[in-house]
């Protein structure tokens, strides 16, 4: 990885994010100009192309994504359209297509799906 430049490792910042809880279950469309982390379950569509998605450990969402920057740790179902970065994380797990400036999948990340690299746009990143 000495040659992967780590700053695109750091997709979002979980600790200013809004939350959604581990008890929550989300069943719907969500859109906003706020970065979220979900910890609990979401299904249906989520609408942040301002903003950031983490999806936390336990965090489950089976959704078509539109995001500046995704971080996945917990598992994704559905698609991912990101202006800037995809990262799956050590633990995450992504079942899906993902199109993506920067797409990082670390070791012992599960990924099964397609990837698309977009252009890079100097605003995503």
């Amino acid at each position: 990885m000495s040659s992967f430049n780590k700053k695109y490792l750091h997709v979002v910042h979980p600790e200013k994010a809004s939350r959604l809880g581990p008890t929550l279950c989300f069943d719907g469309e969500i859109n906003g100009k706020e970065d979220i982390a979900v910890e609990g379950q979401v299904r249906g569509k989520i609408n942040l192309s301002e903003s950031d998605l983490f999806v936390v450990d336990q965090g489950r969402v089976e959704a078509e994504i539109c995001a500046r920057n995704v971080s996945i740790q917990g598992e994704v179902i559905g698609n991912i359209e990101a202006r800037g970065r995809v990262l799956i994380e050590r633990k995450g797990r992504m079942k899906g297509n993902i199109s993506a400036s920067v797409i990082a999948v670390e070791e012992g990340a599960q990924f099964k799906g397609s990837v698309k690299i977009k252009e890079k746009s100097q605003d995503s990143l």
